[in-house]
């Protein structure tokens, strides 16, 4: 490391430092001041070092903080002011991007929503997909449908949940039909994309975004991704976005492998990680095929 790097390290490490002691988010100029560097450069290295600006990793430890106490049991009024928010509304103005739900429905364990879910077959065994009246809030796989309501009721065990057969849901049948077509289980066109009601912090949700644009049949290392985010150093912490992913194929964690080029693991199995880049590999070796012929 160079002494410049050392430099930038160092005055990184300060602002992140005031960052998060402070209870209103410090001006990009104060934070600039006590960094010894240019407001657009901090922004900027920022930004690289953290997926995120200053501004937006206030408020992502915030909300860190809040949904801790939430989990734990606290008050909403409690946690809401605990956590260095002023008022409730300013929680509620960002509540839908990371809760997914409004913050006294998250601390219940999703009490209040209402969740209707349906199951399909896939190459790759039982399909799940479940949705609020705000979007599609899980995507997942597993061997049957009893494993897979279990898992949902797991992860909001507060919430009413309906099953409905397949054409009943527009919203379920058109995240099958589109996951179906973009990987090769139809020639059905897909269609789009319904909304999410997903809880997922500014920086997973870059890293969500990130993993939609590799293409079917690529693999990335977490490192490689986390150089193509402009932050070298955040392999692990783009590991954890990756795990934190509710969406099966939707978001394609399934891409991203080990730095040695091995699997790695995966939420739904390493054997249908396996069996789905096998899948994908074939599918552009064919496409390729007819491109050249």
């Amino acid at each position: 490391m160079n002494m410049r790097n050392a430099t930038t390290d160092t005055a990184l490490e300060r602002v992140r430092g005031l960052i998060e002691h402070a209870d209103e988010a410090p001006s990009l100029a104060t934070l600039a001041e006590a960094a010894g560097l240019s407001p657009s450069h901090l922004q900027r290295v920022f930004r690289r070092r953290y997926g995120m600006s200053p501004a937006e990793y206030h408020r992502a430890r915030r909300f860190g903080q809040l949904k801790a106490a939430l989990r734990d049991g606290a008050r909403v009024t409690d946690a809401v002011y605990d956590a260095g928010f002023g008022s409730g509304s300013r929680v509620y103005e960002h509540s839908d991007r990371l809760f997914g739900m409004t913050p006294a429905s998250y601390r219940a364990g999703g009490a209040g929503a209402s969740i209707r879910y349906t199951t399909t077959d896939t190459p790759l065994g039982r399909l799940l997909v479940a949705t609020t009246t705000r979007g599609i809030c899980s995507v997942t796989l597993g061997d049957d449908d009893a494993e897979l309501k279990a898992r949902l009721i797991a992860e909001f065990p507060q919430a009413t949940h309906e099953r409905v057969d397949a054409g009943r849901e527009e919203w379920l049948d058109a995240v099958i039909a589109r996951i179906a077509s973009e990987l090769g289980w139809s020639n059905t066109a897909a269609p789009a994309m319904p909304p999410l009601d997903v809880a997922a912090t500014a920086f997973q949700w870059r890293v969500w975004e990130a993993l939609t644009r590799i293409p079917e049949g690529v693999t990335k290392s977490y490192g490689e991704l986390a150089s193509e985010l402009g932050m070298p150093r955040a392999a692990r912490a783009i590991g954890n976005a990756c795990g934190n992913n509710r969406l099966a194929l939707l978001v394609p964690c399934h891409r991203i492998v080990r730095e040695d080029g091995s699997l790695g693991g995966w939420r739904w199995g390493v054997e249908r990680k396996r069996e789905l880049l096998a899948r994908e590999h074939r599918r552009t070796a064919a496409r390729e095929t007819v491109a050249y012929a």
